[in-house]
């Protein structure tokens, strides 16, 4: 049992690595992280070369969480996507490499990342 969660791990660090190792062609552009749970989204964008964290943004949040009362988990990864957007875009960031980290582009970060690009911001 133990050596299928470790080999689980592995393939998940191997995946995000893989993402990782192809947005860092792209430098220039901060990144657009998304991590994923069963019950929650969440997203930042991280300028790498400063290693800053511009803004972020989770489900978990309290002042979201009237607003994300009685959604699916796909509308309230839109949301989050749009909100983003919008905290991004007020820090002056207008394009960002999308990290979707050991996910795949399938779903809830599919979801996030449309609304993202509806929002005004270049993946």
């Amino acid at each position: 049992m133990k050596s299928t969660v470790l080999l689980k791990n592995k393939r998940r660090d191997r995946r995000a690595k893989s993402v990782r190792r192809r947005i860092a062609l792209n430098a220039n552009r901060p990144r657009l992280s998304v991590h994923r749970t069963t019950k929650h989204i969440s997203a930042q964008v991280i300028d790498d070369v400063t290693g800053n964290t511009i803004c972020a943004l989770s489900t978990t949040s309290k002042k979201l969480a009237d607003q994300l009362n009685g959604k699916t988990k796909s509308q309230k990864a839109a949301f989050i996507g749009g909100e983003i957007a919008r905290l991004a875009k007020d820090k002056n960031v207008t394009e960002v490499v999308l990290d979707r980290g050991y996910s795949r582009y399938h779903g809830r970060v599919k979801a996030l990342a449309d609304a993202a690009r509806e929002a005004g911001l270049q993946l």
